[in-house]
Formats: structure tokens, C-alpha cells, sequence
């Protein structure tokens, strides 16, 4: 009898562990409970279902059937009724799980007053292996990330090569050799940097590329951290070098009054030899061209040169893009599935759809036959350190003082210290 009842006991037990594994579980582990994951995202404008809404609830169907117990709520949003929303989830201290974000400062502000959830160490162990750690660092702040971008681009020289061909130069690598390349470009009777200064922001460029190359990003962080400021040396003669380049009249006659239009319709129409603009710059001088096409394979990049004896590396690169920041309550399923959002065949089906530039490695593949757009998606992969536009990083109030004082600068109405001091009075206050 006490056989029987020990072999009876045995048998109990081993079903008991057994089961489990039968229903797809494991011993003492119970299978996952629901869970529901809120992302928004944007709209590609107009009001219709887009295709990059119908692919991202592609990848929500494929998500859900290798996890069951997911449920995704996606939410699709104009611009600026998106930063609304936002602002109001922050405020009330419901911020979505997955949501749209540009990095950089706004995001800094979501992450100080406790809206975002601190995810470095995803970030290093599973997302930093296919994403470029500049890019990444969008993202990131004072060591800590809140986000992943999903396409990075980056501001450099369009240029036009058959104007440089005609020239006998060659593309600069250091600010003197474009200064020579400005000065030859002139005495052609070309335009040699075409500029929209009324509109400001293309301006900004300028000073911003030429203080990284001159100050590196300890210069940056050290005026954003407060042990430096904008007003110490690197953003002062970051005005000087600009000012030795307006000296040689090289932008367009009225280019202050001038828009970003105006700009592009100057490259698009062979009349410039260059320009300091986006990734999208392309796109712009086609459609503000007499032709409507640009100027084709005529059109070529470079990175902004360096200057010489500066602390900053080539490499650094200006920019933006798009990504998601994860919300301060969202489960670990909401990094599950950003990792699943962020993998090579969805960063290239981006590519056909939105036209970005996509970060994830791998994902360059589907930009074969774009050399332009290939070049710009190395630059921003080999990043060390990849700066989001002042105007965009910085709090708006900021952002406005920047652009602001190099206008005052290029117009002569301030000097490099006056036009520094500008920006970094705002800066105070607003900190």
C-alpha cells in the first residue's frame, strides 16, 4: 500500500510540472498576462490613411501574432495636433507608452519633470549594436536615453559639380580651402553660396557647424551644462569665421531678405555653386527649379570642413530626425516592440515610403543608386557626436535667439561678443 501511494505521489508530481509545458508554459512560470501598449505616431498630413500608417499597423498585426497577449493602440496624428496632445499627456502626467519625438531638448523637459522612462540599459545592451551611437545620442542625456531614433539625417554642402569641374577645384576638407574654392566660384560670376537669411533658420547653420568644429561638443555641453556659457571663446569666434566669409560677399546680392525658396531656386537653376542645407535640400531646389527636375546628377555632398586647430572632430554632424521616446509607466513589452520597430526591413520599407534616412545598419542597402543620400547616411553613422539644430535643441525662446543674433551678425548690426551675448542672456533666463 504505501508502494502504491508513494507511486501514485510520483506520477502527481510529474503531471504537475509537466502540464505546463504541454500548454506552451514552463515550470513556475505563469504564461504572461495581457498587456496594452499606447504609441502615436505621426501622420503623413492630408486626413487619409497614408502608407506610413498603413505600415506601422503592418508591424502592430506582426508584433500581436508572435505575442498574443499584446495589444497596441495606435493613435495617428497631424503635427501640430500632436505636439498638443503631447503637451497635455505631460501635464497630466499620462504620457503614452511609445510616442513620436524629435530628442533633443523638448525631450530633456519631458524627462526632468519625470514624463519618460529611463531605458539605458536597453539602449546599450540591444539597441546601440544596429544604431550608430551619435544618432543615438538624440536620444540620450547626461548619460541616460529616453528614446531611439528611427531616421537621422544630416546638413551638409550641396554642391554642384560641373560648376566645380569648370572651376578646376576640388571639394574643401578645411575652411581656408573653401574660402579659396568661395573666391574662385566668384570671380566665375557664379553665386558661390546661395542663403534664404530672411528665413533665418538656413543662417543658423552656419554659425552652429562652425562652433562644433571650433569647440567640439565639451563646448556645447559645458554652455548647456552651465560651467561654461555662449558667450565664451568657441561661440565668439565661431561669429569671427563667419564674418571672415561674409567679408568675401559670398552669398547672393539681397540674401537677408531672402527666403529658403529663394535659396534652393538659385541652386535648382545652376546659378550657385553651393549650399549649406539638409538632406531634403534635393527635393527643394528641383521644385523651385524653372525645370522642375534641378540640376540631376550634376548635384553632389561633402561634410562640413574643419577648421584647422579646432577641437571637433570632422565627423561630428548637425541634423534631425524622427524617432519614439517611451512613456514613465510603459511595460517592458513597449521595448520589446520599439526593438521590433527598429529592425532592418522596416527602416528600409521607411526609405520607400517617407524617404528618410535610415539609421538602423543594414537599412543603407535600400538607398542604392542615392549616392548623395548614401554619403549622409555613413556621416551620420560614423558620428561620434551628432548635434541636433540649435533652434531645435535648445527651448524655443533660445532657439529664436540664435537665429536672431547671426542675422544680427551677418547684417552688421552686431559684432561676434555682442551677437554670443545675445543668445546666452536668453539662455539664462530660460534655464
Amino acid at each position: 500500500m504505501k508502494r502504491v501511494t508513494g507511486t501514485i505521489i510520483v506520477v502527481f508530481v510529474l503531471l504537475y510540472f509537466a502540464l505546463p509545458l504541454f500548454a506552451g508554459g514552463s515550470p513556475g512560470k505563469e504564461p504572461a498576462g495581457p498587456v496594452t501598449i499606447t504609441w502615436w505616431a505621426l501622420s503623413g498630413g492630408g486626413g487619409a490613411e497614408d502608407a506610413r500608417e498603413v505600415m506601422r499597423k503592418e508591424v502592430i498585426t506582426a508584433y500581436e501574432d508572435e505575442h498574443p497577449n499584446v495589444n497596441i493602440e495606435l493613435t495617428i496624428l497631424e503635427n501640430e495636433a500632436f505636439k498638443q496632445k503631447v503637451q497635455v499627456a505631460i501635464q497630466s502626467g499620462n504620457p503614452p507608452d511609445i510616442f513620436h519625438s524629435w530628442g533633443g531638448g523638448v525631450m530633456v523637459e519631458y524627462a526632468n519633470v519625470g514624463m519618460l522612462r529611463d531605458i539605458t540599459d536597453f539602449v546599450k545592451s540591444d539597441l546601440s549594436k544596429t544604431i550608430g551611437i551619435g544618432a543615438l545620442g538624440v536620444y540620450g542625456y547626461e548619460g541616460k536615453y529616453y528614446g531611439a531614433p528611427y531616421d537621422m539625417g544630416g546638413v551638409g554642402f550641396w554642391y554642384n559639380k560641373g560648376i566645380s569641374q569648370e572651376l578646376g577645384v576640388s571639394v574643401p576638407a578645411t575652411w581656408p580651402q573653401l574660402l579659396d574654392v568661395v573666391k574662385k566660384a566668384k570671380s566665375a560670376g557664379y553665386v558661390p553660396i546661395a542663403l534664404g537669411g530672411g528665413d533665418r533658420w538656413p543662417a543658423h547653420f552656419w554659425w552652429v557647424y562652425l562652433a562644433m568644429r571650433i569647440g567640439g561638443q565639451p563646448a556645447f555641453n559645458a554652455a548647456y551644462g552651465g560651467s561654461g556659457s555662449f558667450k565664451d571663446e568657441t561661440f565668439v569666434k565661431a561669429g569671427e569665421m563667419l564674418l571672415e566669409l561674409a567679408a568675401l560677399e559670398p552669398f547672393q546680392t539681397g540674401f537677408l531678405g531672402a527666403t529658403y525658396d529663394d535659396q534652393a531656386a538659385l541652386m535648382g537653376n545652376r546659378k550657385a555653386a553651393m549650399e549649406l542645407m539638409g538632406q531634403w535640400g534635393p527635393a527643394v531646389q528641383a521644385a523651385n527649379s524653372a525645370s522642375g527636375k534641378g540640376v540631376g546628377d550634376e548635384l553632389a555632398w561633402f561634410p562640413f570642413p574643419s577648421v584647422p586647430g579646432g577641437k571637433g572632430k570632422n565627423s561630428d554632424v548637425m541634423g534631425g530626425g524622427n524617432g519614439y521616446v517611451i512613456g514613465k509607466d510603459a511595460p517592458d513589452e513597449a521595448l520589446d516592440f520599439l526593438k521590433f520597430f527598429l529592425q532592418e526591413k522596416y527602416n528600409e520599407q521607411l526609405v520607400e515610403i517617407e524617404g528618410i534616412i535610415p539609421v538602423v545598419k543594414g537599412a543603407e542597402d535600400a538607398l542604392a543608386g542615392n549616392v548623395n543620400n548614401l554619403a549622409i547616411a555613413e556621416a551620420v553613422a560614423k558620428a561620434g557626436y551628432y548635434q541636433l539644430y540649435y533652434d531645435q535643441f535648445l527651448p524655443p525662446a533660445v532657439g529664436e535667439a540664435v537665429k536672431d543674433a547671426v542675422v544680427a551678425l551677418l547684417a552688421g548690426k552686431a559684432t561676434p561678443a555682442q551677437a554670443a551675448a545675445m543668445i546666452d542672456d536668453v539662455w539664462q533666463k530660460e534655464k
